[in-house]
């Protein structure tokens, strides 16, 4: 089988690399610090090092996933797209990758970016929704991961990277009202949402639409994230002036405590609605975020490796995830199926 490089070991990238191994692949995992569970497993040759230094060293033409944090994930794309490399990302990054399509194209590289549950799953349902529904009305996306109960401190824990959380809750959110792209404030439109299993949590807006606000047609669409609304109450009245190291260790992921991701994805247009909601609690010790997210890099990266990106519809360029066939969309759904992740 054909070599994958993975660029990021946290717990995500970790997820993501044993599921490639259980499949018989052999994974080149690259990271300042690399997990024991990757040093310790046959088919992952581990190797800690800065992952620019590293991409400078490959000759060959790769599969390359992109893991790494948002704040550092950008800088590695365009040397990737030098090599000609093909590219499964999931950089949570401000910067905009569509802006290397041309780039892309040049050097014949493909790479697919956003690539996780929201930006990703969340991309490629609205695709759907529009090939079956034509331009829409209403499009909202409501998502999250967060502890199965609120507690007395943050009632929150971060399935990946903190500081992506931070970012999240203090850039713009940009957004579509009545067809205009518009810029309100992170955190704003607070509401109760019902949740299944919970009393009630909050929904607000975040900065998650990004592609989708140009490729799929819709009036108004926004995207909201899923938080306890303790954590919303704290984070509105102290978060900013608490420095960013203590945010961190205060949401450290605890792979003991229950947990769980939600998302409902509702699309309205021609007097129809599709409607998805995707549920995981997590399993075999591993977290739900890091399963809805990494299951679909690895669908990702598996039909790179196996059937190549022209599978996928996609030709060399940048592609965000709506781009995908729904060929591919079918895929991501079979393979959330197989590992427990309910789809309704």
């Amino acid at each position: 089988m054909k070599p994958i490089v993975a660029l990021g070991c946290g717990l995500v990238g970790e997820y993501v690399i044993h599921r490639l191994v259980d499949d018989g692949h052999h994974v080149t995992a690259v990271d300042i610090k690399i997990p024991s569970s990757l040093k310790e497993r046959d088919g992952v040759s581990s190797i800690e090092q800065d992952a620019h230094q590293y991409i400078a060293s490959l000759s060959a033409r790769t599969i390359v996933i992109n893991m790494l944090p948002g704040r550092i994930g950008h800088s590695i794309r365009k040397p990737l797209i030098e090599g000609g490399h093909q590219i499964v990302d999931l950089a949570f990054t401000e910067e905009d990758p569509q802006t290397l399509d041309e780039y892309a194209k040049a050097h014949s590289a493909t790479m697919i970016w956003d690539i996780g549950i929201a930006p990703g799953l969340s991309n490629m349902l609205l695709a759907q929704a529009q090939r079956e529904l034509g331009p829409m009305d209403d499009v909202s996306i409501r998502v999250g991961g967060n502890p199965s109960e609120p507690d007395e401190d943050w009632s929150y824990m971060a399935p990946f990277s903190p500081s992506d959380v931070i970012e999240e809750y203090t850039r713009p959110a940009r957004i579509v009202r009545n067809g205009e792209i518009v810029s309100l404030p992170a955190l704003s439109e607070r509401h109760r949402i019902e949740v299944d299993g919970t009393d009630g949590m909050d929904a607000f807006l975040t900065d998650g639409l990004r592609s989708v606000m140009t490729t799929i047609q819709a009036t108004n669409m926004a995207e909201y994230t899923v938080r306890w609304p303790q954590h919303v109450d704290r984070w509105l009245s102290e978060g900013h002036s608490i420095p960013e190291e203590e945010l961190l260790n205060a949401w450290i992921f605890d792979a003991n405590r229950p947990e769980f991701t939600w998302m409902k994805v509702r699309c309205e247009g021609n007097q129809a609605v599709r409607e998805w909601i995707v549920v995981d609690h997590g399993k075999d010790g591993d977290g739900s975020m890091a399963r809805t997210t990494g299951l679909v890099t690895y669908a990702l990266a598996s039909l790179f490796v196996t059937q190549g990106p022209e599978y996928c519809g996609l030709q060399p360029g940048v592609h965000p995830p709506e781009h995908v066939n729904e060929e591919t969309l079918r895929t991501v759904l079979n393979v959330f199926e197989k590992h427990d992740v309910s789809v309704s």
